[in-house]
């Protein structure tokens, strides 16, 4: 019989689960059938498409006169260890990027030698090439610098959570803080009390500011762009309405970004252009505020393919196109009739070689007998055990776990922490993100050994 703390334990991670899935987009399905885990599929690929170069365009791309769409689908195949929203961050993609486009995959244990697509092509929004353009539907802004008009740059962000939506509309950068300091605004100090949780009324520069080390301040009071101390939180709903960026982005963003500069902040799920005599569909799930406006947003991209097939005297194949709204996986795919499928894009990706280590990937150290430590949860399913230490290592700031074996169960036990406080600190946390009543481990207690 399952015993009731194994059941305590399966359910806080059922929770955890659900809270990642709940502030992702949903309703993806995407390339099940390209890219299986199965060890066959595995060897079939890697004999088809052997790594070819070392990186790829992720950032800064040219933007001739009239091109709306730029960038390469690439690939790459998975290490042990490997996870999903490391080799996101790696190559300037989002959560929502790499998860939508490889929804058979597993986000936080993916199998060694999987193959995993990269999305680095993308739609420009319908909007003036000019300063600053957000799109929430696929969680990414774009940049078109004044004084380098054949470029575009950009970068995903992390937006506002449900109930805390980003707004939209036009708007400016008013200001530029370096360092800034966060003034906590009176309904988070009520969100986190509810919690048990007591803030302070300003949190300075450092590594517990949500800010992070950049933040440029919008015309739309209360609302910035501005890094994060949570990276692996960009590319989902997770802020309280701001725009996050990963730090070494809004580093870049900052230092190009002035003052004045127009923002505009849309939500476009269907996205559509013109390459090469091509013309391309980027379909994303529309995001929950905007669900009872599918029918028609859908309704209008139709009109559009009508009226410009029609302009061009070209056909669209109408079930290509039916088949990209249902997958809404954010790749741009080719729908004029006997165009190339889905399947021919990824098998065509360029397999990229694997970094010895992705940029910024978490290191653990080793757990030692002296160590403070929390055990976290027990399992008897190793894969979910690696799962949540995975998920723990990726935190903002990291809270180290480690997967370890006891008899016949798998335990997550985090830490080395430094002392008694810095591991206390882990314990609040761990209840307060996670709902998770973790069990202090003194030094030299048997857990570790």
């Amino acid at each position: 019989m399952t015993s009731p703390k194994y059941l305590s334990f399966k359910k806080s991670v059922l929770r955890v689960t659900l809270v990642v899935g709940l502030i992702l987009l949903s309703g993806c399905q995407t390339l099940s059938s390209l890219f299986p885990e199965d060890s066959a599929a595995i060897e079939r690929y890697e004999l088809e498409a052997e790594p070819q170069q070392e990186s790829l365009a992720t950032h800064e791309f040219a933007l001739p006169d009239g091109n709306n769409m730029v960038g390469t689908i690439a690939a790459i195949d998975t290490r042990e260890n490997d996870a999903l929203p490391d080799i996101a961050r790696h190559y300037g993609l989002g959560y929502n990027d790499i998860s939508i486009a490889n929804s058979q995959v597993s986000p936080w244990t993916p199998a060694p030698g999987s193959r995993v697509l990269l999305p680095l092509q993308f739609i420009l929004p319908e909007s003036p090439h000019k300063g600053i353009t957000l799109n929430l539907a696929n969680m990414r802004l774009f940049f078109y610098p004044k004084k380098q008009p054949d470029k575009v740059y950009t970068y995903p962000v992390g937006i506002g959570r449900q109930g805390w939506n980003t707004p939209m509309g036009l708007t400016s950068i008013v200001a530029k803080d370096a360092n800034p300091s966060w003034t906590v605004p009176e309904s988070i100090h009520r969100e986190h009390a509810e919690k048990g949780d007591t803030l302070p009324k300003v949190v300075g520069a450092g590594p517990d500011n949500p800010l992070g080390l950049y933040a440029m301040r919008l015309g739309i009071p209360g609302y910035l762009i501005h890094g994060t101390n949570k990276p692996y939180g960009i590319g989902m709903q997770i802020s309280h309405g701001c725009v996050q960026l990963y730090p070494e982005d809004i580093e870049v963003l900052f230092k190009k970004a002035t003052v004045g500069m127009p923002v505009r902040i849309v939500h476009q799920p269907y996205l559509t252009a013109w390459h090469q005599d091509m013309l391309y569909l980027e379909a994303h799930e529309p995001l929950s505020k905007w669900t009872k406006e599918k029918a028609s947003l859908k309704k209008q991209l139709l009109r559009q393919l009508h009226e410009s097939s029609d302009q061009k005297r070209v056909m669209v194949d109408w079930q290509k196109v039916e088949n990209i709204l249902n997958r809404a996986d954010g790749i741009p795919t080719p729908i004029l009739m006997e165009s190339p499928d889905t399947a021919e894009i990824a098998a065509n990706a360029p397999v990229l070689k694997h970094p010895e280590q992705f940029f910024e990937q978490p290191v653990v150290e080793s757990l030692k007998d002296n160590d403070w430590a929390i055990r976290v949860a027990s399992f008897k399913d190793e894969v979910q055990a690696q799962k949540l230490a995975t998920m723990l290592n990726h935190q903002g700031p990291i809270i180290p776990a480690h997967k370890v074996q006891k008899e016949h169960a798998y335990q997550v036990i985090a830490g080395p922490f430094k002392n008694k406080a810095e591991m206390k600190l882990a314990v609040k946390r761990l209840k307060m993100d996670f709902e998770l009543d973790g069990e202090p481990l003194k030094p030299h207690s048997t857990a570790l050994n």
